[in-house]
């Protein structure tokens, strides 16, 4: 059955992701994203009470979104490095055929931290996504293939490589798509993360 309140709650959240991506977050009023979905400013609130809890939701849509696809990732019988490659190859493809996604994440999420201080402390609101990011590395030390070392040095390493890639991509810096990069990147992370 389809949930008719969920399907328009997603449809929000996309209009919001564009226009905080174009305009930027402060810039973006609830009736310009009411406008966008062709809704009272009213009809708006009955889905989302505030601005900070769209945005809540937003990078929790997010997380949710991200994780589902590395949970396939961690499902599938293949070597940590394939998993690595593919978790990558994800990340990028998303940046590439969501940038708003990205953006967001990286200029809203990191950026605006004191809108997102009471119900999303810590890592909170993208739980699922650290959680497969967690277990991809729990995994791959349990097998051997990577070295056991902290979480949060291990999780700032891959993150930190593929969040500066699509900034510089974002910024019209890189010379090819990201997708031309993937190789380069899985092997560079696999590697400062290996037990060999």
């Amino acid at each position: 059955m389809i949930d008719k309140k969920q399907i328009k709650k997603e449809q929000i959240m996309q209009c919001a992701l564009e226009l905080f991506a174009l305009k930027g977050f402060y810039s973006t009023t609830i009736p310009d994203i009411a406008a966008s979905v062709k809704m009272s400013v009213g009809n708006m609130y009955n889905y989302f009470k505030s601005k900070d809890i769209l945005a809540k939701e937003i990078i929790k849509y997010i997380s949710g979104y991200l994780g589902k696809k590395i949970r396939e990732i961690n499902e599938q019988d293949i070597s940590t490095k394939e998993k690595t490659r593919r978790i990558i190859e994800i990340y990028f493809q998303t940046a590439s055929l969501k940038p708003e996604m990205i953006d967001y994440f990286l200029r809203i999420y990191l950026s605006t931290r004191e809108v997102f201080r009471e119900g999303c402390e810590g890592m909170i609101c993208v739980n699922e996504f650290v959680t497969e990011i967690m277990i991809y590395f729990e995994e791959g030390v349990k097998c051997g293939d990577l070295r056991e070392q902290d979480f949060f040095s291990a999780f700032g390493l891959f993150m930190g490589y593929l969040g500066g890639m699509v900034f510089l991509k974002g910024e019209n810096i890189l010379p090819k798509d990201l997708d031309e990069y993937v190789d380069d990147i899985s092997h560079n992370i696999y590697k400062a993360l290996s037990a060999d």
